[in-house]
């Protein structure tokens, strides 16, 4: 499978699995998304807004790559977050909006980008200001697998107080070979 071919996948099993992840949190009141369960970043809540500030952080890198993604655009509209842990959205509604949004950028970003622009040796700094030189599909590797890995930590917060979304393995959601 050509690397395009797998993040445009994976950005649509990402936009599949934050559709049933905020599904299911919506049935929390706005207290219990907020309550202090010792997830590293405190709640629920918190842990959703820390997968779309490093979201942000890494497609506004992205946006410097020399292909010009044009889809990444609207992220560059966006304030850069101070923090990991910053609470972008304190109210869910406004949370889930934010998240359909960023869905539909990422969706696009992978549709635009081509299967040449992975093998880009990508120039960037990270928060602390140091300098790295990385290929870029990796860092879109990292970029789907950081998502992955947080809402492995949401759907294990929601399954602790007996709420269950269902199955979120990609090889049920990966299309059928003919």
């Amino acid at each position: 499978m050509a690397l395009k071919q797998n993040f445009e996948l994976m950005a649509h099993y990402n936009q599949w699995m934050n559709d049933k992840l905020y599904n299911a949190a919506a049935s929390l009141d706005e207290a219990a998304l907020r309550e202090d369960v010792g997830a590293f970043f405190i709640s629920l809540l918190g842990t959703l807004n820390h997968i779309l500030v490093a979201e942000i952080l890494w497609l506004k890198r992205f946006r410097q790559h020399p292909a010009n993604y044009t889809s990444l655009d609207p992220v560059l509209e966006l304030p850069q977050p101070a923090a990991l842990d910053r609470l972008l959205y304190s109210e869910f509604d406004q949370l889930r909006i934010a998240r359909s949004k960023m869905d539909g950028i990422i969706v696009a970003f992978c549709e635009q980008a081509g299967d040449a622009d992975f093998e880009h040796c990508f120039a960037y700094t990270n928060r602390k200001g140091e300098p790295f030189r990385k290929t870029f599909g990796f860092l879109v590797h990292h970029f789907f697998n950081h998502q992955t890995h947080h809402r492995g930590q949401a759907t294990t917060l929601l399954s602790q107080r007996g709420i269950d979304i269902g199955v979120t393995d990609l090889a049920v959601f990966a299309p059928d070979q003919a």
